[in-house]
This record gives structure tokens, C-alpha cells and sequence, in this order.
């Protein structure tokens, strides 16, 4: 089952549920203030793969391979 981040407006606190998928967007009430002014966020994650020399490397590491930007600060593109 995954996690899942929301953010209440109120309140301004960020929280994650441990939801199913057809649930996602089910309300949710902030757990601090109860409110029901809560949006699901786009949650962050970073994946590794193997590297040629069978090291592991994040996904998207060596340039702008996984930066789908038009300004990238990793590689001033």
C-alpha cells in the first residue's frame, strides 16, 4: 500500500497516509486541526539503479538525463 503526502491550508501542517491507491484522493482531515482544506502533494522519491561497473547510482545522476527542466542548477543548463 502506498504513503501518501497531503498538506492542510489551515493549519499549514504536511502529513502522509498510509492509503490504498483507489483512496488517494479520498478527504483526508488534517490530524492537527481536523481541518478539511487538504490537498494531496506530489510526493518526492529517488530510485537506484546499477551503474556499468555494477555500482549503484540514483536514476537520473550524470548530467541532465533525469532533469526535465528548462533551468537545471545541477548542470547550469
Amino acid at each position: 500500500m502506498p504513503v501518501y503526502e497531503y498538506y492542510c491550508s489551515r493549519c499549514e501542517t504536511k502529513f502522509e497516509l498510509l492509503r490504498p491507491m483507489d483512496r488517494a484522493d479520498a478527504p483526508a482531515p488534517c490530524p492537527s486541526c481536523q481541518s478539511a482544506e487538504v490537498k494531496r502533494v506530489i510526493s518526492r522519491f529517488l530510485s537506484f539503479s546499477k551503474g556499468p561497473s555494477g555500482e549503484t547510482v540514483p536514476l537520473g545522476a550524470g548530467g541532465c538525463g533525469g532533469c526535465a527542466a528548462t533551468s537545471c542548477s545541477s548542470c547550469g543548463k
